[in-house]
């Protein structure tokens, strides 16, 4: 009789953790938190972010070793660590004393709002236990699981790929001449790439070929080999001309702390014994295991961990519905997100025998349980070694090389793919094309059956109750055999599919076909093989021109989907299944030899080779400052790359504190009847179920008085919060939240903003700008063309959910607000104005928030006054974080736009009159949407003369949720409907779209449609434009596009260059206003307090820096604690990009004044530290606390009037993308991006790199991947989480990205701030060239196809809109005739 164990044993960062009743819901994260180590984060719940990674080390007892592998702690079920060790990015190292992965990616900027950077930390550390001599590539690809907002990842990226070059590992120092060199026994050279003193190259870039000139021209070299300053006297990596980035970087690097393999923590060597089975009668045993729980709440009773096939299959006798969990990858999800129930699992991941590998003579057997990381491994030797019989397992190794990220597949194994038959699996197909069979087991015997026998209906299978899978056998592949498989997604990397492939075909001698299948995924229920196709191949002669149509036409009628098919996307699922044969015959026929293939056909099918990526980034250096302009990094790197950083859920709990969940709407548009909370009031911990009515001041908030805080009568969009429900823990709250019983009487509701337009849903105001006789000039104008322009909604995807902790102090109904806000302010006065008390009893308090752009402005109020409201009714701490689901349901995004317009112009294309009318959608409040249009109806202009113009701003009112503020506040969206307009423009009138750009661009003296003059010392595009224009070889490479172009059919590729010019200030004149209080300490520290928020832009860094510099004190002195209503009141909003000049002139003039105050001290006491001259002043009875404001002058602006100064200033820059298309999927790659940015004179030159590199990357995201869809039948929104909304991955970048800062020809001429400018905005729009230089590259793919047209291409140009875009023979065959569409479609763009 089996002796079961009922606890389990582990290990936590080297100390050995045992835990007897196991909480069998909780995952590894969430005991992991509980324990204290928040420095694992929890970013979406599902897998998908990797803000949650950790490195599990397990003994491999066959191989006599331990191995580690990243994996996401989100989803790792606590009961199945028995016997394994944690390591999270708290037990690498310390601020103090961080372990060098740590360390290199604070030295070298790749931390900004730090939440993600855990999980970042976590897969390259994990990477080097595996493999101390990673090459960049394996570096690359180790974060194809992590997703990072804030950095655009190519900071990430160049610090990671310091560990790829063994004489940089020892790290290096800095000389008394403060350049940074290699280590003595590598070289004596500086340190930056390209000095004449090293061969060997360090992979900085080239301050050289930064600046155009060859390293001879600039260095003469002696017989030393160096230089050394022959042609200088500073040497030659210290000249004026040199690239200072670079020699920043180089002191960075200079500080590295050595890495070495050697010296990294053992395995316990305990731990290898109890997985050995070798442990003393006295010590822990290891068993299998039948864990019981004793909670009453538990979804999960009981857990089964089998150690022997026969074990498990007694279990699963006795409990025949048991769920069987492996990497938990698909049921952690289940669980979460869709609410199932498993009262019983059984652990399968220690059984021995379904991870066996066996080779045959006529193919493979694999253990179903194999992980995909160790089945890709496998793959890759049987390739290897058995290269005349591996077409099988080279297509599975296609399959596998998108398959999620690597943190699940570490954990996730072949038979969960295959066993939860999903239509879309990636494996499935190729497992169907290639004829391989399972091998079914149960406690009575096993059977054997063809997979095509295996999937009998949607997410149903052969296995019978009892039964499981054991192994799957693949066959060899045999002489003149193909098998190939295919996948697109809407984002290459770690993103599900769309449609799923594989193919294969075997020929004779005489080239005729024998034997062919194609499977397909995606196209049907389940996973299915084309007959028809396949029956259309066998016994036809393979190359065969005519056949390939045939092919094509019987997979089109076959396989095509309806116009309401549950997925959507039905004309561009059926191309794309018709788009594979294609590639899989010229590919086939290509490898046979078969038919008149040229070769470089073929290779325009395969999948593009992975380059590495790389970037340059350059400035000049600062030489007239101590401290501001230079470089440093973010003042909390450090604290967030070793996990030390505190976020709103890292705080500990306060006292008996409590979790609040939402009840949230089920309808778009709807009355609500009645609230029934009593079942959930009954539920276990729950305190008390709150609804409108227990608001006991005012339920009413925002800036228009038209939101509620919680319902009194009608819900306007699914997710709106009901009610809230207060319990004991945040499980037993959702739960409970569940199981309060909304009745609704439901209302019509209005979604899409093309809908809204239709039906009149408008608020109430408009913005308009206009300028001379539109009519006239129109009538004037050679050319006029009507259209449309639209672009799309985007999800801010913080990493950080919004959340807050209300804390009440018991007296006088104060109370103590922590929060995830970019808005202290609004926090504090409408928490107040709801609890009925003073703002003064009221403190709001900010660390820092994980990533805001915009979203943590004005929604995250809610979430911080609905939890204040759980605190005063309860007297108790109340926590609510929101779920990446529900935050994106309920937290607002980018507002989509929609134009019509009327442009006139001369037949050379210059701009004579334009008439637009914009739209956007605002769901159902007003929230900041008035000031979301205007921007957007004063950015119409971007970089050009319009003539006259006739411009009409309205917001829609719709069903869904308030759209909100986001990075570049509708700059961009103004801009992308003109930039739009001006591409169908230069279609029309057949006049290259970048002449158009720069013959109407405005010189100096120019006046905007707003009425304000463009001054020469702040005019710099012209001049940007001709130097990118110059520098970066636009007409070289336009004219290498046009022949590759001319000598390629399924691959094209675009280029593009586009401007920005970004007004910096806040619309309503009031909010321009910053303040700060400094106090100096008598030891000579400085804390600084300030109205700005720091969320990842490096605010706190530049004011420290800024107060550094006006005192004369060293960096380190100063300190910023944090942003409260206590220290700095009646904030403006960290928004607008205008906080560090708000906030920034602030701090000088209480800095100014304290210094003027220690001046005549300092004048005295010559040679004192600061500490002893503050101590004298002190004693001297001096003030020595100071409050600074600062209000922006001038500035005012009436629309009623068109008069007054809109903006303070413009940021301006120019972008130059080169992309490449894959036609027959619209998958794309960029090639090459260029960026120069005019940020006046930065506070902080590396991290306003950084913030242009950030920004640029959502930008890029907003135009390509990021898709926001809802259902028009629900009025849900489909697009939830990682799993479903794709932003850019750190594959996704630009291949090679080149920044470089403006230096300007009047440094001082702002009345800015050190004359700097604002930079966190402006650059996002210049995302936009990657859509473009798209654009040009589907312009050249319809050339050939015959397509004349003009284009009318809608943002976000993503894979299916590209593809269809193309309209070649497929597109048209698979379009879906308009009277065909019938029925409500599965999804729709707002």
């Amino acid at each position: 009789m089996t002796v079961f164990g009922t606890g389990i044993l582990f290990y936590v960062n080297g100390t050995q953790v045992t835990i007897d009743d196991v909480d069998l819901d909780m995952t590894l994260l969430q005991y992991l938190r509980s324990t204290g180590l928040t420095g694992t984060k929890l970013g979406c719940g599902e897998g998908g972010c990797g803000a949650c990674t950790v490195m599990v080390s397990t003994y491999n007892v066959d191989l006599g070793r331990p191995t580690h592998a990243t994996a996401n702690a989100c989803l790792y079920p606590l009961y199945a660590m028995d016997g394994k060790h944690v390591v999270t990015v708290e037990g690498l190292g310390s601020a103090k004393h961080p372990h060098p992965v740590q360390q290199r990616i604070a030295l070298l900027h790749g931390s900004q709002c730090g939440f993600c950077t855990p999980g970042f930390v976590m897969s390259l550390y994990t990477l080097l236990r595996n493999n101390p001599n990673p090459s960049e590539l394996d570096i690359e690809e180790c974060f194809d699981g992590n997703l990072c907002r804030c950095t655009g990842y190519r900071p990430i990226l160049d610090a990671a790929k310091t560990f790829a070059n063994d004489a940089w590992k020892a790290g290096a120092n800095v000389g008394k001449d403060g350049i940074a060199r290699a280590p003595e026994t590598e070289s004596k050279g500086c340190g930056i790439e390209g000095c004449c003193q090293t061969k060997k190259a360090f992979s900085l870039p080239d301050p050289a070929r930064v600046n155009g000139v060859s390293e001879t021209s600039d260095c003469a070299k002696t017989s030393e080999g160096c230089c050394k300053g022959a042609k200088g006297s500073e040497g030659c990596c210290k000249t004026k001309d040199a690239n200072w980035a670079v020699v920043e970087k180089a002191e960075a690097v200079a500080k590295f702390r050595a890495y070495d393999a050697t010296q990294e923590p053992i395995f316990p060597p305990f731990l290898a014994r109890y997985v050995r089975g070798e442990t003393e009668p006295t010590e822990a045993q290891r068993r299998e295991l039948h864990l019981r729980t004793t909670q009453d709440d538990a979804q999960c009773t009981q857990v089964f961990r089998p150690l022997t096939l026969d074990s498990l299959l007694a279990i699963v006798k006795e409990h025949p519905t048991a769920k069987l969990v492996a990497g938990n990858s698909e049921v952690g999800v289940e669980i979460k997100f869709k609410r199932t129930q498993f009262a019983t699992q059984v652990y399968v991941g220690d059984v021995p025998e379904l991870r066996t590998v066996e080779r045959c003579a006529d193919g493979v057997e694999f253990g179903v349980n194999i992980t995909l990381a160790r089945f890709g491994h496998e793959l890759q030797t049987l390739s290897r070694e058995l290269p005349e019989q591996s077409q099988c397992y080279a297509a599975l190794l296609e399959a596998l090389r998108f398959f999620a990220g690597n943190q699940i597949r570490n954990v996730a194994t072949v038979a969960g793919n295959i066993a939860t038959a999903s239509p879309i699996s990636d494996l499935n197909p190729v497992f169907l094309a290639t004829g391989s069979v399972l091998t079914l087991v149960s406690a009575s015997g096993s059977r054997r059956v063809p997979i095509s026998e295996f999937f009998l209906g949607y997410r149903r299978t052969a296995l019978a109750q009892g039964e499981i899978l054991h192994k799957v056998f693949v066959p060899h592949s045999r002489p003149r055999e193909i098998v190939r498989a295919f996948k697109q997604a809407k984002r290459k990397d770690d993103d599900i599919a769309i449609v799923t492939c594989a193919m294969r075909v075997r020929v004779d001698d005489a080239g005729r076909v024998e034997e062919a299948a194609y499977a397909f995924g995606g196209m049907a229920p389940t996973t299915v093989l084309a007959k028809s196709v396949g029956a259309a191949s066998v016994g036809t002669a393979w190359g065969d021109a005519a056949l390939l149509g045939q092919l094509v036409a019987a997979c089109h009628a076959e396989l095509q989907l309806a116009y309401t098919v549950p997925g959507g996307m039905a004309e561009y699922r059926t191309a794309l299944a018709c788009s594979f044969v294609r590639k899989f015959w010229t590919l086939s026929c290509a490898a046979l030899g078969s038919g008149d293939i040229e070769p470089h056909v073929a290779s325009e099918m395969e999948e593009d080779a992975r380059t590495v990526s790389h970037g340059q980034q350059a400035y000049e250096r600062v030489s007239d400052r101590a401290i501001v302009g230079h470089g440093v990094a973010h003042v909390s790197a450090l604290q967030q790359t070793t996990g030390e950083a505190r976020y709103i859920d890292d705080m500990p709990a306060v006292g008996a504190e409590l979790h609040m969940a939402l009840v949230p709407s089920a309808h778009p548009h709807a009355h609500v009847l009645k609230v029934d909370s009593t079942e959930a009031l009954g539920m276990a911990g729950v305190k008390c179920v709150l609804t409108h009515e227990d608001v006991p001041g005012s339920n009413i908030w925002n800036i228009f008085r038209d939101e509620e805080l919680l319902p009194s009568r009608t819900v306007h969009h699914v997710g709106q919060p009901v009610a809230l429900v207060v319990a004991a823990t945040q499980r037993q709250a959702q739960a409970a939240a569940q199981c309060v019983h909304v009745t609704y009487e439901v209302l019509p509701a209005v979604l899409t903003v093309r809908d809204a337009v239709a039906q009149g849903a408008l608020f109430a105001e408009e913005r308009k700008l206009v300028r001379g006789d539109v009519d006239a000039a129109l009538a004037a104008s050679d050319v006029t063309l009507s259209g449309t322009s639209y672009c799309g909604a985007q999800e801010h995807f913080y990493l950080e959910t919004m959340g807050a902790v209300a804390v009440p102090r018991g007296e006088n109904g104060e109370m103590d607000l922590y929060a995830s806000t970019q808005n202290p302010t609004e926090v504090q006065m409408v928490c107040a104005e709801a609890l009925g008390v003073p703002a003064a009893r009221i403190v709001c308090h900010v660390k820092r928030m994980g990533g805001g752009f915009g979203g943590k402005e004005s929604r995250s109020v809610l979430v911080s006054t609905l939890a204040a409201l759980g605190a005063q009714h309860t007297g108790r701490s109340v926590r609510l974080v929101l779920d990446r689901d529900v935050d994106m349901q309920i937290s607002g995004q980018r507002h989509p736009f929609y134009a019509t317009w009327t442009v006139g112009a001369t037949h050379t294309g210059e701009l004579r009159a334009l008439r637009m009318r914009l739209y956007s959608n605002g769901g159902f409040s007003h929230d900041l949407s008035l000031g979301v249009l205007e921007r957007a109806v004063s950015h119409v202009d971007n970089c050009y003369r319009l003539g006259a113009t006739d411009i009409v701003g309205r917001v829609c009112r719709t069903n869904t949720q308030s759209n909100t503020a986001f990075r570049s506040f509708g700059g961009c969206q103004g801009m992308l409907m003109t930039e739009s307009m001006l591409c169908e423009l230069a279609d029309h009138i057949n006049v290259p779209i970048e002449h158009i750009r720069r013959i109407n661009m405005y010189n100096a003296g120019d006046v905007t449609p707003f009425s304000q003059p463009l001054v020469a010392a702040d005019w710099n595009v012209p001049r940007m434009w001709d130097q990118l224009e110059r520098e970066a070889s636009v007409v070289a490479r336009r004219a290498e596009i046009q022949e590759f172009n001319r000598t390629t059919q399924f691959r094209k590729r675009g280029l593009a260059m586009v401007p920005t010019k970004f007004g910096i200030s806040f619309g309503v004149k009031h909010l321009n206003q910053g303040m700060s209080l400094v106090h100096v300490y008598m030891d000579g520290s400085v804390l600084v307090a300030h109205g700005g928020t720091e969320m990842g832009q490096g605010l706190h860094t530049k004011m420290a820096q800024i107060a550094a510099e006006t005192l004369e004190v060293p960096l380190s002195t100063i300190f910023i604690s944090e942003t409260a209503t206590n220290t700095a009141a009646n904030t403006s909003p960290t928004a607008a990009s205008a906080s560090s000049d708000l906030n920034g002139y602030a701090v000088y003039n209480a800095c100014k004044v304290l210094a003027d105050r220690l001046r005549p001290y300092r004048e005295r006491m010559h040679d004192a530290s600061f500490a002893a001259i503050a101590k004298a002043a002190y004693l001297d009875r001096v003030q020595l606390s100071e409050a600074g404001h600062y209000a922006t002058p001038d500035i005012g602006f009436s629309w009623a009037e068109n008069s007054g100064l809109l903006y303070f200033y413009f940021t301006q820059g120019v972008a130059l993308a080169e992309v490449e298309l894959d036609v027959l999927t619209g998958s794309h790659t960029t090639r090459r991006v260029d960026i120069i940015m005019d940020v006046g004179r930065s506070l902080n030159k590396a991290i306003d790199i950084g913030q242009i590199e950030g920004a640029f990357a959502q930008g890029q995201g907003w135009c390509t991947t990021e898709e926001f869809l809802y259902s028009p039948a629900t009025g849900r929104l489909l697009t939830q989480g990682p799993g479903n909304y794709k932003i850019p991955s750190a594959l996704d970048i630009p291949r090679d990205l080149r920044v470089s800062l403006m230096e300007p020809e009047q440094p001082n001429a702002l009345k800015t701030i050190f004359s700097s400018k604002g930079i966190g905005e402006p650059p996002l729009f210049l995302g936009a060239s990657v859509f473009f230089a798209l654009r040009d590259a589907v312009m050249a793919a319809r050339k050939d196809n015959g397509v004349e047209r003009p284009l009318h291409m809608e943002c976000p140009a993503t894979a299916e809109v590209l593809r269809m875009a193309c309209e070649d023979d497929i597109v048209e065959l698979t379009r879906i005739p308009h009277g065909q569409r019938q029925g409500v479609p599965f999804a729709v763009r707002i």
